[in-house]
This record gives C-alpha cells, sequence and structure tokens, in this order.
C-alpha cells in the first residue's frame, strides 16, 4: 500500500510518500483530522506557521493512536520572515506551539512574503539568513530535516551557494496542467526531493470532463487519479480533507496510471 511506502531522503532520513495537508483547515478541528489520518493510516502530517493550525496539528500527532515516532511532521518558516533572529524565535514558538518535542522537516514556505509572490525580489540575503537558522536548529536536533518551498532554481541555487546543509525537499505547487517539469528535473538532478501540494488542484479539477474520463477508466475517482499522477511523477503527494471518507479515499491510489495516459496528462 502507498501509505507504506517512503522516500529516503539525502540525509538517511525516511518519508512517507503520501501526507495529509493541512492548508485551510481550522485549528479547532485540525486535531479531528490529524487522528483520521492517523486511524487510516498516514504517517505524514503537513502543516505551517501560516496555517494557524500548528496547535491543532500538535494535539493530534500527540493524541493519535500511534507514537509520535512513527509520525512524520512537517511545518514552514512563514514566508514573511526573512532574518536570522526572527527566524530562530520562530521555529521555538513552532515547537512551543504545538507541543512537539521535534519536526522532522521545516522548510522555508516561499522565497518572497506573500504579498510579493514570484516578483523580481528574491531577498537572497534573508532567505540565506532563514537557512542558517534551518541549519541551526537541525543540528540542534529540533528537526530532522529541513528543506524550501515553491523555490525556483535561482531562489536554490542562492541556498546552495552558501549553505553548510543542501536543502533537502523542494514543496511546490504541482499537479495535473499545472507540472513544472524543470524545477522538478533541477531538484533531481541535485538530490532534493519535490512534494506536490494541491494535487487535486484546489478542486478546480473535478469538473473536468477529460479527466473524468480517464479517472472512470481507471475505475477511479478524480482525486485518485491526481494524487496517483504527483506519485508517477516521483513526488511526495499532500492531498488536504478534513472528511474520514475522502481521507480514506484519497490514499487508495494502488494502481499504475499507463506510460500512455501519463505522456497525455503531462501534456495538458
Amino acid at each position: 500500500m502507498i501509505l507504506d511506502e517512503f522516500y529516503t531522503l539525502q540525509n538517511g532520513v525516511n518519508i512517507p510518500k503520501l501526507g495529509l495537508g493541512t492548508w485551510l483547515i481550522d485549528d479547532s478541528i485540525a486535531a479531528n483530522a490529524v487522528r483520521s489520518a492517523v486511524e487510516a493510516g498516514y504517517r505524514h502530517i503537513d502543516t505551517a506557521q501560516a496555517y494557524e493550525n500548528e496547535r491543532g496539528v500538535g494535539e493530534g500527532v500527540r493524541t493519535a493512536s500511534v507514537a509520535r515516532d512513527q509520525l512524520f511532521v512537517t511545518t514552514k518558516v512563514a514566508a514573511e520572515i526573512k532574518n536570522y533572529d526572527e527566524a530562530v524565535r520562530s521555529i521555538d514558538r513552532s515547537l512551543e506551539v504545538s507541543g512537539l518535542d521535534y519536526f522532522d522537516l521545516m522548510i522555508i514556505h516561499c522565497p518572497q512574503p506573500w504579498a510579493e509572490f514570484r516578483s523580481d525580489n528574491h531577498y537572497y540575503e534573508g532567505n540565506r539568513a532563514v537557512w542558517r537558522a534551518l541549519e541551526d536548529a537541525y543540528k540542534a536536533g529540533k528537526l530532522r530535516a529541513i528543506g524550501v518551498s515553491n523555490f525556483l532554481q535561482d531562489d536554490i541555487e542562492n541556498i546552495l551557494s552558501s549553505c553548510e546543509i543542501k536543502p533537502m525537499i523542494n514543496q511546490i505547487e504541482c499537479h495535473i496542467k499545472c507540472t513544472p517539469y524543470d524545477v522538478i528535473d533541477y531538484c533531481r538532478g541535485h538530490d532534493i526531493l519535490v512534494e506536490a501540494y494541491s494535487p487535486i488542484a484546489h478542486g478546480n479539477i473535478l469538473d473536468s470532463p477529460d479527466i473524468k474520463a480517464l479517472a472512470d477508466k481507471y475505475a477511479v475517482t478524480v482525486p485518485q487519479l491526481c494524487i496517483r499522477y504527483t506519485l508517477q511523477l516521483g513526488t511526495v503527494s499532500l492531498p488536504k480533507s478534513t472528511k474520514t471518507e475522502h481521507i480514506i479515499s484519497n490514499s487508495q491510489v494502488d494502481f499504475t496510471i499507463s506510460d500512455e495516459d501519463m505522456d497525455m496528462l503531462m501534456s495538458l
């Protein structure tokens, strides 16, 4: 089963191939969503400072039916933080708010503050400073792995130019009709694992008749087809849901999309 499969990061840490995304899950119900996912067999939970649900996610992890060391928990340094001292404080605050002793992965949420997303200002110096904070937390045992999110090649090269520890992850938007092959190929060439957030395209793809027809061919749902697509690209897939039936359904992706159909989906 996909829930039993994992990738191995460059530092030897194993990361489950399928995880529960928690973007837009309110803090008040995050714990229940996490516990439901764990009961369904998930061992990978993804949150962020910006989601404002680290407390609930931490509660769900601490009260789950399996031990903490069997779970892989990710959070992210807020995109607006671009200096060392504030990054250090935010890492410690995330640990305190969540009630966890460590995170399995912490990443820089975005190279720019969200208000300037994909602007010409890459915040190179600020991102190097935040990266140093992540490196120090990693060496202190607060984090088992460190990485980035929404980083393009130039942004990654900026980190590689001065880092002591290479990024292990780049979490990017990736789904049918939005597959950034250049970033994926670059990361693969530098031993950086790609994680795919919003694999179901924010739900917009659910009404596509062509995608529905292909899902019917495999006797699966559109979300299942979308999740399987990202997995066959070699990425970690992070679908989000609060409904137990959807959480379970999203993990039932033990089928294979043919090479021909993958090529078609990749061309969209």
